[in-house]
């Protein structure tokens, strides 16, 4: 037999209406997730680029002084700076050890490729042993939505020269009368580079320029006092930009870091809207 509430519990008794949720909790963890993926995916990114600018600067400057950083000062300036990013010790051994096997090869060969479609790469590579490393980058490509093609007509060639300004009372002055010259002797372009503070050269400047104004340019920075050359190298930059769907951009984003991944690439770069490489 059951007995009705108001049977048992005093007149004046209210009962606590329980005020029940309507949200899913499903869902809000799952957007919870979702942000924090999202964060964690950028973090990741933009890690990954910042290891492989790392990579390719440490890459420069030991392709003209070797790979001992007391025997080139260009090599232990350009580690400095490194530190002072806070990339990781393990990861400047790796492009050391990279840049060491560039050096023996003496030279790099050019894979090209096309991914998603409409996006082209300029794969870099240093090998003893190109029928291995052929074979691994087109396993590569050809299970992320891509394949080897010819994309050179999609990049031009240009020249980049880094310079470092010692530090001295009147050095932005300095940093000033260089880039005067530099765009005089036929520099395109140029962007600040973060400081080093523990470096000789703690103000850096990135030059751009074309390839047959390189060495001209090199040489002609190069006497201005209180200023080093610290890199000077020709690469590869796209004639124009591809933006990717969102769909592909994740399948994008880890293709570029399995050819980043492998021991014998260097550089890679592509047309893509996307800052990875």
């Amino acid at each position: 037999m059951f007995l009705r509430l108001s049977t048992v519990l005093p007149p004046n008794y209210i009962i606590a209406q329980r005020q029940l949720s309507t949200s899913s909790v499903q869902w809000a963890g799952h957007n919870k997730w979702s942000k924090i993926k999202d964060k964690k995916g950028a973090n990741d990114a933009s890690k990954s680029a910042a290891f492989q600018r790392a990579t390719q600067d440490i890459l420069v400057a030991a392709r003209s002084g070797g790979v001992d950083p007391e025997k080139n000062a260009a090599l232990a300036a350009v580690i400095k700076r490194l530190k002072a990013q806070d990339i990781p010790k393990d990861n400047i051994t790796k492009a050391l050890a990279k840049a060491a096997k560039v050096k023996s090869s003496g030279e790099t060969t050019i894979y090209e490729a096309i991914a998603c479609n409409s996006v082209g790469i300029i794969i870099e590579c240093a090998t003893d042993n190109t029928n291995r490393t052929v074979q691994t980058i087109r396993e590569i490509l050809n299970s992320r939505n891509a394949r080897m093609a010819s994309v050179n007509y999609m990049f031009n060639r240009g020249g980049v020269i880094v310079v470092g300004v010692q530090n001295q009372p009147d050095s932005e002055i300095l940093l000033d009368n260089v880039t005067e010259l530099a765009l005089s002797e036929g520099a395109d372009d140029f962007e600040m580079l973060p400081q080093v503070p523990e470096s000789e050269f703690p103000l850096q400047m990135k030059f751009y320029c074309e390839t047959s104004t390189l060495t001209g340019l090199a040489n002609e920075l190069s006497k201005h006092s209180g200023v080093r050359v610290l890199e000077k190298e020709l690469v590869y930059y796209p004639v124009d930009k591809t933006t990717l769907s969102d769909e592909d951009v994740e399948i994008f984003e880890d293709l570029i870091r399995a050819l980043q991944a492998h021991d014998d690439v260097v550089r890679v770069t592509t047309t893509a809207n996307l800052d990875i490489s």
